[in-house]
């Protein structure tokens, strides 16, 4: 009677990026007051609210598929849900007067193009966009929605200018490179989105709508996002704790390339129009995946550790318990590399301290991930049926 199963969750890059501009309104707006001393001690918050007696559940209606043009009967929000979100968002947004600087290391790689593309879908005030990458890349030119930007070789001094500086290439790059943008007075916010800091005790791990708290008592400025399995993972398994203690969590994810940035992506692609064009038996070539990946699933990411995990999968169990503040929380995780470019789904099975009905565990769920999405995409999400349970 404790158990009760998650359904799948399919993620878009962009709804981990949307949750990661939800952390950058919050630093934003923190960066408004002149005393650099209580930076991100005076945001307001737009951490999670849970589910109350006064929420709406999900209402069924009918919606056509925008792919197909069909009337469906759908699970979607009521409009006090839907609107949660944005009203989290108009809390903590800026005055239209106060645009930042903002620059995006790696920003030709495939989280970074996430992240400019999101700062423009979400209309974020940006004053001044800077794009840093190699010296490779250094001249090229990037249509923004803020014109033309011409991408710069990165340097510590430019990315200092700065007041927030997203990272998005390596755990070596942000190891050596985001205290020296961040310390003093003068440095930019920095948000990580490696796993450089995600496990240090000074730095805040966040979700924002979960724990915003964590960021505005952050001792520095350098501010770490969550692996992306767990991120997706924690969404539900929040709601799920706060009206009914966690006592479990045992997940299973299916990730796509796209994990492994865009030389993952690449050697998908490339590894699939060897082996289709070549003579059958053909092996495609591996050097990012532990193994081929095309027409394969891989049960293997990232390292083994000592207690026989992979660090992908002892990542979801850390991050976890450091986020949500449940430090001794048993998780066990299953990680598997799937051959699709986007988008990972997971399965989780969670044990709750009291007892729990499957019908519960949805409508706690599905309206917390439904308060995070706008209405028109919410409108196109389809959920589970729970009027049968």
């Amino acid at each position: 009677p404790r158990l009760a199963t998650v359904p799948p969750m399919p993620c878009n890059p962009q709804v981990v990026m949307q949750r990661l501009l939800v952390l950058l309104v919050l630093v934003a707006q923190a960066a408004a007051f002149s005393s650099p001393s209580v930076l991100l001690q005076r945001t307001s918050s737009a951490s999670f609210t849970p589910l109350s007696s006064s929420a709406r559940l999900p209402v069924r209606r009918h919606v056509v598929n925008s792919y197909n043009g069909r009337s469906q009967s759908r699970l979607v929000p009521s409009i006090r849900q839907a609107s949660t979100f944005s009203s989290a968002l108009r809390m903590a947004a800026l005055p239209a007067n106060t645009p930042l600087k903002v620059g995006i290391c790696g920003a030709t790689g495939a989280v970074g193009k996430e992240i400019v593309g999101v700062l423009e879908t979400r209309g974020f005030p940006v004053k001044e966009l800077h794009l840093f990458g190699s010296e490779r890349s250094s001249g090229k030119v990037v249509e923004t929605k803020w014109g033309k930007v011409e991408i710069e070789a990165f340097s510590v001094q430019k990315a200092r200018e700065m007041d927030v500086v997203f990272i998005s290439v390596s755990g070596d790059f942000s190891k050596e490179y985001a205290k020296a943008i961040a310390e003093g007075d003068d440095g930019a916010v920095v948000i990580d989105n490696s796993s450089a800091f995600r496990y240090d005790k000074d730095v805040a791990l966040c979700v924002p709508e979960i724990n915003a708290d964590a960021a505005r008592k952050n001792p520095n400025k350098v501010i770490a996002n969550p692996n992306c399995t767990t991120a997706i993972g924690i969404m539900a398994l929040f709601p799920l704790h706060k009206r009914f203690g966690l006592k479990k969590v045992i997940m299973s994810t299916y990730q796509a390339a796209s994990g492994a940035g865009q030389e993952g992506m690449d050697e998908l692609r490339d590894g699939a129009k060897e082996v289709v064009n070549s003579a059958e038996g053909t092996i495609a070539k591996n050097k990012i995946f532990a193994h081929p990946l095309p027409f394969n699933l891989i049960p293997h990411i990232d390292v083994f550790q000592d207690n026989l995990y992979t660090k992908e999968e002892m990542k979801v169990t850390w991050e976890c318990r450091k986020i949500m503040d449940i430090p001794s929380l048993p998780v066990s995780c299953t990680a598997v590399r799937i051959p699709t470019f986007r988008a990972h789904a997971e399965s989780i099975v969670v044990e709750t301290e009291k007892p729990i009905k499957v019908r519960e565990a949805l409508e706690a769920s599905i309206t917390a991930l439904l308060c995070a999405k706008d209405e028109i995409h919410a409108a196109e999400t389809s959920c589970c049926d729970t009027s049968s349970l």
